[in-house]
């Protein structure tokens, strides 16, 4: 599964470096200098005209980070082999994955990873299946679990140690033990 830790902003300067929209825990780590990140297909705007006659820059499958660094609350990221302004321009909008093998479980037993969660089976602790995690939503409160019910609705539920007892990751499921007319919202 590939996992978006990135999307590129707009240039910043002449030479070649870009904003990016950071979309993961640990920016220090994922955009170390020598990582490379893989673009997602698609993601990108169609190939631009670069300099010279007839000559199309294309975005690359992978980018290497030759530098990062915050600047006023941005990151700021230069690519080996992106030079000036214009290359720069034709990355904007690429998202940055990593595949999620390659990404480290959390050491904390407590603390679990977005795609560990996604598409485990929700259930109470009587065992009533009550449908699956749809995706996570980061509220400023708490972290919400997306549960797509059978009948195609939706609810949200705080994760939280009170309403969400036990994650059983090897088991594929979570134990909810949702208060009255949570699911009903």
């Amino acid at each position: 599964m590939q996992l978006v830790v990135g999307r590129i902003g707009k240039p910043h300067g002449v030479r070649g470096e870009v904003t990016v929209e950071v979309r993961t825990d640990e920016p220090e780590a994922r955009f170390a200098p020598g990582t490379v990140l893989r673009t997602e297909p698609g993601a990108a705007p169609p190939p631009v005209p670069a300099d010279g006659p007839g000559v199309v820059f294309r975005v690359p499958a992978e980018l290497t980070i030759e530098e990062s660094r915050f600047h006023q609350g941005r990151m700021l990221v230069a690519f080996d082999g992106i030079l000036d302004r214009n290359t720069a321009e034709a990355l904007r909008g690429t998202l940055l994955v990593v595949d999620s093998a390659d990404v480290e479980p959390p050491e904390d037993p407590e603390e679990f990873h977005d795609h560990q969660l996604v598409g485990l089976a929700v259930v109470t602790p009587s065992g009533e299946r009550l449908g699956e995690v749809a995706r996570i939503d980061h509220a400023p409160s708490s972290d919400l679990l997306v549960l797509r019910r059978p009948e195609g609705r939706t609810a949200l539920i705080p994760f939280v140690r009170a309403i969400v007892p036990e994650v059983d990751l090897a088991g594929g499921r979570v134990i909810v033990d949702p208060p009255a007319g949570l699911l009903d919202l």
